[in-house]
């Protein structure tokens, strides 16, 4: 990464984070694009070109790319093994830090109803980036993205325990419990 794609991202989390702080502690729709910008010493637009939607503020993430490399990089197997490896890798990285800021954005997702309207959207984009990363051929496609968005949904039902336990329990053991639930006990 050269320096100003460092700055743009040092930029990009700093707004981020003030962002969250801001509607985790005044309120989402209380908090407005400007409030934020002055929060984090930037102007509107600057705010607008990292992140096009009130929205994106909460719901914008690099996990997209890390997890379709952990798919492509998982061993073979069936299509729910290989993705649903990706998945809790994926979980099982990152500082503790990083676990806090997911479980407040994952607070915000839960709780205002128009995240969890562009919370599916999200879940759209990292189904294509999985299917991608699979190289399926065409007439596989469609298994590979029904199998994709299962295995997305069992997560996400994973992150909603999670964030019941405030954190506390193991991310990546949940997804591979509510994963075992879903396509071993379930068949």
């Amino acid at each position: 990464m050269n320096l100003r794609d460092r700055q743009r991202a040092e930029t990009r989390l700093a707004v981020q984070t003030h962002a969250i702080r801001l509607f985790t502690d005044v309120g989402y729709d209380a908090t407005t694009v400007a409030d934020v910008a002055a929060a984090a010493g930037v102007s509107a637009m600057t705010v607008y070109r990292h992140f096009p939607t009130k929205e994106d503020l909460v719901l914008y993430d690099e996990y997209d790319p890390v997890t379709a490399s952990a798919v492509a990089a998982a061993p073979p197997g069936p299509l729910p093994a290989r993705i649903g490896h990706a998945l809790s890798e994926t979980a099982a990285h990152g500082s503790s830090s990083e676990k806090a800021f997911l479980l407040a954005r994952l607070r915000l997702m839960i709780s205002v109803p128009a995240l969890r309207a562009r919370h599916l959207d999200s879940q759209y984009a990292t189904a294509d980036a999985i299917v991608a990363a699979l190289g399926c051929p065409p007439e596989e496609e469609f298994r590979a993205r029904a199998t994709a968005m299962a295995c997305l949904g069992a997560a996400h039902v994973a992150l909603l325990r999670w964030a019941e336990t405030n954190g506390e329990a193991d991310l990546a053991g949940l997804i591979r419990e509510t994963l075992t639930s879903v396509f071993e006990r379930g068949s």
